[in-house]
């Protein structure tokens, strides 16, 4: 029996990794994650709250203990957060243990997905979205792209047929 593969997306925040990762599992008829969200059910807080009470390093300890352990299950589609790509751990799990798919966003999107977002940490007390966007793309660009076996654009398309593009790339792997 062939082993069932992992789909682990990453990207920056807007990119569409949960919405997408959802609808890509449920093509697939396999479980869906979102590491954000298995640690805020598991915590009972959201990642917020997380960021202010133990700082970026307490929630990133977290957050690579979730990824470690849901990346070891066999056939899922894991959303990660944007900066998880940030841990050599992280990248060296997902990479080892699934098909890594980068999914890129233009900032003109990203802006307008995230326009009233008040949930994400990192945009709570910045007034330059833009700004800070571009600098993190221009960080974190080079590390998802090393780590991928896949980039995708999530500008244009609608969310099903992102995933069923997204389904006969992979199947063509």
């Amino acid at each position: 029996m062939k082993k069932q593969r992992n789909i682990f997306l990453v990207g920056p925040m807007g990119a569409g990794k949960t919405t997408i990762g959802r609808q890509l599992a449920a093509e697939l008829g396999c479980p869906f994650y979102d590491s954000d969200q298995v640690i805020e059910e598991r915590t009972g807080v959201d990642v917020a709250w997380i960021y202010d009470l133990e700082g970026e390093e307490g929630f990133r300890e977290r957050e690579f203990e979730i990824i470690d352990e849901l990346s070891k299950k066999q056939g899922i589609v894991l959303a990660t957060g944007g900066g998880a790509v940030e841990s050599s751990d992280n990248r060296r799990v997902l990479a080892a243990r699934g098909i890594v798919v980068y999914l890129t966003v233009d900032i003109e999107q990203q802006l307008l997905r995230m326009e009233k977002d008040k949930r994400r940490p990192k945009l709570r007390t910045i007034t330059d979205r833009r700004t800070f966007l571009i600098e993190q793309q221009k960080y974190r660009d080079t590390i998802y792209r090393e780590m991928s076996d896949y980039v995708y654009s999530t500008n244009e398309e609608s969310i099903k047929a992102l995933a069923c593009k997204l389904i006969e790339l992979l199947d063509q792997r």
